[in-house]
Order: structure tokens, then sequence, then C-alpha cells
């Protein structure tokens, strides 16, 4: 998971109320942040409870296909990543830390509710040579089946190795064989629904922007400068984010298979009004902490919360663009890729080359040589960091598609979970492995042979796609059913957490350490942006693996499993290969990075 909480922002902690260590202890840490600790732990529960149902409900409820539900989840996470940057800063400025988290925790509660409200499922048709047919989609001892309906006969379809895709009668006979590129399916979905779906997209991403770097800030003030237990605070702190995720992952999916969508999203709103009655009724516990920024004139939260309202339309308009954004045109090249791209993309693109360059040449201009080589080696790092989380966050997208298509999620022939439970995987191995990779590290410090940070970047890498090679190596594995044993799954995100841990932890604290002071701020922004980045470009990825439905569903599991095995294999090889090439790069990185670790 994304969530490094910010343990080293460059903003100086307000200490001038009381001396923490001076009053009750948690574990040996300030009272207070058990109660921080608790409101992440349940925000989380919230917004991982959400995610594993998003892709999902897109494909399932209002049947968008894989492309279109792949590239509006990978723009709903950048939002997610870039909308902090605004939030931090009108907290720092006028808020203050409580009020954000307070309101942001409003916003996304009210979001995860409005996402309750789909209306009925979308009515699947198929359109035949240019003429429109009801589709009809049954279950039939165990298997999803999917039929047209001509003139009152109902044929089902099943798609063909080679594109094609047959009709066959009910004794199985074929009466008509359509050509490839001739059958195409699609939704009948209201509009209001639809609308409705996507403002709450907009307000859990205007929310987020208000909790998500300002938990983390409030946390930090319950330290004083130079206290050791800061560190050891963050990391109790990540683990409420990871235990969080854990459970939601599990409940949120079996309400909505047991009950209905709306149930998983209610469950995540509820967790996410936990979180909100923690601080909004602190019993004083709180005070002093996350205060107002003292500033002379009026206070500005009523047109700060009325622009934050004002922002939902804009974030609508965003993700009404993405998803109406025209196709490339075959043959145009990187320039006409680039012209494709939605609003949402152009946006996060241009920024981001325009940034790396800029402050690169800036720092030359203004730094000295020792410090222009630091800038250096932060940018190098910040664009393999696009690199890992474009990959890693495949988990939200085509990862669970293909648990859903083409895993056998049977555990031990005792029971099965569903698709979208298959993401607790990460939170398990990451809460399993992070007091062991710890321990790891600090005993190789203490030898002298702990990895410098570009070759644990090399790692996390090549981590990244050794993982995908472990799943397609398991698809080599597969019954005539054309699906992968769910342990495959697993091994995955256990190779995937375990790369995870090499780069999470150290990558705020690595931009802080680097930049020169007077930009650290800004470098902050360019490592959010970075990360923005790459959850839009993971929307794109997962699109390479997009399968053709009917209904929701593929008609061809063979078809299915061939598409996802062959873009994680490609995924794989471009991890590994730029994992190899950072890991050469080390020596000189490590040089410019004159001893920071």
């Amino acid at each position: 998971m994304v969530d490094t909480p910010t343990a080293d922002t460059p903003r100086e902690p307000d200490i001038t109320h009381i001396n923490p260590a001076a009053g009750e202890t948690w574990f040996g840490h300030p009272r207070q942040l058990a109660r921080l600790f608790t409101t992440e732990m349940w925000e989380r529960f919230g917004y991982y409870g959400m995610r594993a149902l998003l892709t999902l409900y897109l494909t399932k409820h209002f049947i968008f296909g894989d492309r279109a539900a792949t590239g509006l989840y990978g723009g709903f996470t950048a939002l997610v990543y870039l909308t902090p940057l605004v939030g931090g800063y009108l907290a720092d400025q006028y808020l203050g830390s409580k009020r954000s988290v307070k309101f942001g925790a409003i916003m996304m509660a009210i979001g995860y509710f409005t996402l309750c409200f789909g209306g009925q499922t979308a009515k699947p048709f198929a359109m035949i040579d240019g003429q429109r047919y009801e589709v009809q989609v049954q279950e039939a001892k165990g298997d999803v089946l999917r039929y047209v309906v001509d003139k009152g006969q109902k044929l089902q379809i099943r798609g063909n190795d080679d594109g094609t895709v047959s009709l066959l009668a009910p004794d199985g006979s074929t009466t008509r064989t359509v050509a490839k590129g001739s059958f195409d399916s699609d939704a009948e979905r209201s509009p209001f629904f639809v609308t409705i779906m996507l403002i709450a997209l907009s307000l859990v991403s205007v929310g987020n922007g208000f909790f998500k770097p300002n938990i983390s800030t409030m946390v930090g003030e319950l330290y004083a400068q130079g206290d050791r237990r800061r560190d050891s605070g963050f990391t109790i702190f990540y683990m409420g984010i990871n235990l969080g995720s854990l459970g939601s992952q599990i409940l949120c999916p079996i309400l909505a298979d047991t009950v209905g969508w709306w149930a998983g999203f209610g469950l995540a709103a509820i967790g996410m009004l936990v979180s909100w009655s923690l601080i909004q009724f602190d019993g004083g516990k709180l005070s002093g902490y996350g205060e107002p920024p003292a500033r002379s004139g009026p206070d500005r939260a009523i047109p700060i919360y009325i622009g934050a309202l004002i922002a939902v339309p804009v974030l609508y308009f965003l993700f009404t663009n993405l998803m109406n954004a025209a196709p490339q045109v075959p043959g145009s090249g990187f320039v006409g890729y680039l012209a494709s791209l939605s609003l949402m993309g152009k946006l996060l693109f241009g920024t981001f080359v325009v940034s790396i360059p800029g402050i690169l040449i800036w720092s030359f201009v203004v730094g000295d040589k020792r410090e222009f080589q630091m800038m250096l080696a932060a940018m190098v790092l910040i664009v393999f960091n696009v690199v890992f989380w474009t990959l890693f966050e495949q988990a939200g997208s085509s990862l669970t598609l293909f648990a859903d298509r083409n895993t056998d999620l049977s555990v031990f022939g005792l029971f099965s979970i569903s698709a979208p439970q298959t993401q607790f995987f990460n939170a398990f191995f990451i809460v399993t492995l992070a007091p062991l990779m710890s321990i790891l590290w600090t005993t190789l410090a203490r030898r002298g042979i702990e990895p410098s940070i570009p070759i644990k970047f090399g790692l996390a890498l090549m981590g990244v796609g050794a993982g995908f090679l472990f799943l397609v190596w398991g698809a080599a594995f597969v019954g005539p059913d054309f699906k992968v044993g769910i342990w495959w799954l697993a091994g995955l995100y256990l190779i995937h957490s375990v790369a995870e841990l090499c780069i999470s932890p150290v990558g705020l604290s690595m931009i802080t350490k680097l930049s020169i002071a007077r930009v650290v701020g800004l470098m902050m922004g360019v490592w959010f942006l970075s990360i923005s980045v790459a959850q839009y470009v993971a929307g794109i990825v997962a699109q390479f693996a997009s399968v053709d439905t009917v209904g929701g569903q593929v008609t061809n599991l063979k078809v299915s499993l061939d598409t996802y095995t062959g873009t994680f294999t490609t995924i794989a090889e471009v991890a590994i290969v730029l994992g190899a090439l950072l890991l050469l790069l080390s020596w000189p990185l490590k040089k410019w990075m004159h001893g920071v670790t």
C-alpha cells in the first residue's frame, strides 16, 4: 500500500503547548498516539474497503468495459494522491491539522454513503453487425452463462480463441458465427446514477486531500524536536494503516456479496464516521494539537470549506473528461498518444515533465556542486519511484479482475473467498513482515552491510517483476477451467509486500535529506506528484490487460488467461530490466548522495 506516513515533513511541529514526554504514556509514547492510531486505522478501513470493491463495482454493476473501468480507477487513485498537496497547504496556512482532518473525514464519509446509491444493475446488450440484441446473464451449476435473445430464442454466447463469437442453440449446436470485430458488448446504464457515482468519487478525493497529510502532521506534533521516539511512533502509526485495511478488505466484500454493493460501501462509510468521531469527540485529549496557526485577520475556515465543495464539480468534470477521452489514432506515435490523453493525464504528465528538469536547472544555478548532485540523485530515484508504484498498483485493477476471472478462489477446498478479498494478502504480509524487515535492516546496518537507498529501490523494482513472473509460472499449471490456484496469487502479494518494504519506508525520509533546504516543501510535492502520476499510469497499464466482456463477464477464459499472462510477463520484464539498471546506477547515485542513508 502506498501509505507511508509523512514522518519527515519539512514543517516543524508545534511544541509550544506542553511537553508530551511529561504526560501519561502508551507503550512508552504519548497517550494521544493511541487515539490518532485508531483514527487512522478506521479511516483506512473505510478507504481500502471501498477500494477493494471499486473496480468490480464498475465492471459488474455499471458493466463498464475493462478499459473504461481500469482507466477510471487509475484516475481516481491519482487524484487521491494529488489532492493532499492542496489540503496540506491549507492546513499549514489557515485551518490547522485538526479541523482539516475532521472536515476531510466528513467529506469522505458522505462520499462512501453516496456510493451506496447505485440504482439498478445496468442492462447489458450486444451489437451484432449493427443490430442490437438483448443480453441475459444466468448462473448454471456455478458457471455464469450469457445469452443473446433473438426473436424470443436464447442463444448462448461463446468467445472463440481466434476472436470470433459463436451463438449456440439450446442443444449446443452453432447457429451463427460472428466475425471478429463484428460483436460489440455494452450496457444501458442510468446517466443519473453514473453521475451519482462520479460525484461520490469526487467527494472522496477532496476529503482525502484534507485528511491524509494532516493526521500524520498531528502525530509529528506529539514529539519534541530530537525525541528519539518519533520514528518508532510513526512505525506504530503505520501499523494502524495496515490493520485497518486488513479488516475492511475482508469484511466489505463479504457484505457486498451477501447483501449487496450498498452494504459493502455502507460499512466503509461507517468506518469513516468512527474515524471522524474519534477526533470530533476527543474529550479534550487532543487539545493543543493540530490547532490553526496564529494569524491576524478573520478566520478563513468557511471560505475554504465552500471552496472544497466547489472543487467537487471540478473533479467531476475531470472524471467525465477521462471517461470520454478519444482513443489514440493508430500510427500517430508518441505525440498522438499524448494528444489522446484526458485533461487529467495532460495536467499530471505536463506538471511532472516540467518540474523535474526545471528544479534540476534551478539547483544547478543556485546550488553548489554537492547540492546539485544530491538533487540529481533525488530526481533519478523519484523517476524510478513512478515505475515501481505504476506496476505495484495493479492490485486494485488488473490483478483484482484476474482474481475474479482466472483464479480458483477455494482455500484448501474448505471455503472460498471473493476476488476483492484477495487484496487483503498485501496488508497481512505487511503487518507480518514489517517487524522482521526492520530487524533485518538493523542487523545489516550494525554489521556495516545494509544496502544503500538506490540498491533498495532497485531490489524493490526487481521484486515487483519477480512477483508477476511467479504468477505467470503458476498459470502454466492451470487445468481445463483456465484458473490459477489462489496460492500463486498469494505468492505474488508476498513477493510484492517484501518489495514494498524495501522502498516505501525510506522514500519521504530520502527526499527531505537530499533536497536543498529552500525547496524541501516543493520536493515533497514532486514526490507525491510522482505517486499520483504512477496511479494514473497504472490505470493505463491495466488497460493493456483488457478483456472483451458481455454483461461484465468474459466469454472465453483461455483468451482471458492468455491476455493477463502476456501483460504480466511484459510488466515483469520491464521491472527486472529497470531494477537491474538502477542497481548499476547505485554506485554513482550513492556517491552523489554524499553520505545520505
